[in-house]
């Protein structure tokens, strides 16, 4: 009986042992696997952090190339610009010429008749001023139209255009008892950015702002004892985006914009005012301007 007792004891320190290891090395197991797997949630943040490094580069690369592009673009827009108005200097362009005119004489007729009555001492120093070639623009006449279209005259002597355009400034030109403008022919998109330039200027002389136009920058402003300058547009937008106070009176994007829907507006209501009805513009400000010259 002792020794079969003896051996059940021993068998159950032996089972005792066993379960100990097998404790034992189920702990060492899992505890490796926890370590491997936060070993693992290591590498694969170190690699979520260096892909989205890699993601920020190549993100700031590409924004800083589209920069450089957009630079480029703006560079070249404005080198279009100036060859298209180089192209244009000999240009003069006629603006409230009524098209009755054209039925009974040639447009070069009419412009020489308008000098000498207008500024005959030109024609007085240099005889018949020659003209390249003058038309209509559009060429294509529109029935629809209330206004008569713009003419545009291109001179063989830019000296001669220039002393027309500088007494068109001094007084107002008149043709048969009606009033004619004479302008400089420029590129649509100066004309737009003259033409907002202005009302900036306008508007910024009525909040008292003492606006001033001075090489090289477009405009100055006198401001709380300040004096800013702004070369561009948008500079000038960007500044008045971050003064409330005078964005509301500044805002003349938003002024453009409705202008040009009121005058979309009336000319639906001309030319077809039984269809007429209230809807946005389809053109945008660029388009209607090119369409206009």
């Amino acid at each position: 009986m002792k020794d079969k007792a003896k051996e059940m004891k021993d068998e159950v320190k032996r089972m005792k042992d066993d379960l100990q290891r097998k404790s034992d090395q189920k702990e060492k197991d899992d505890q490796n696997a926890s370590d491997e797997i936060q070993s693992l949630r290591t590498r694969i943040q170190q690699l979520e952090l260096s892909d989205l490094t890699r993601q920020q580069d190549t993100i700031k690369k590409k924004n800083k190339k589209n920069e450089k592009i957009e630079e480029n673009m703006k560079h070249f827009i404005h080198k279009t610009d100036n060859f298209e108005n180089c192209s244009r200097r000999d240009n003069l362009r006629i603006i409230g010429l009524t098209e009755d005119h054209d039925k009974r004489k040639s447009l070069d007729i009419i412009l020489q008749e308008i000098i000498q009555e207008n500024c005959p001492d030109i024609l007085e120093q240099e005889g018949k001023v020659e003209i390249e070639r003058i038309h209509r623009s559009p060429p294509v006449f529109n029935p629809q139209l209330t206004t008569p279209r713009n003419v545009i005259a291109k001179f063989k002597n830019y000296q001669t255009k220039e002393k027309i355009l500088q007494a068109g400034k001094k007084k107002p030109f008149r043709y048969h008892r009606n009033t004619v403008k004479i302008t400089p022919d420029l590129a649509a998109s100066t004309l737009k950015e003259e033409k907002v330039w202005n009302m900036i200027f306008q508007k910024a002389r009525e909040q008292g702002l003492q606006p001033r136009i001075n090489y090289p920058s477009k405009l100055t402003i006198f401001l709380q004892g300040k004096v800013l300058s702004f070369n561009t547009i948008e500079e000038f937008q960007a500044f008045i985006q971050k003064r409330p106070d005078l964005n509301r009176k500044l805002d003349v994007q938003a002024q453009n914009s409705k202008e040009n829907h009121q005058k979309y507006q009336r000319y639906q209501a001309t030319s077809n005012p039984k269809s007429y009805q209230k809807q946005p513009p389809p053109f945008t400000d660029q388009e209607t301007e090119a369409q206009r010259n």
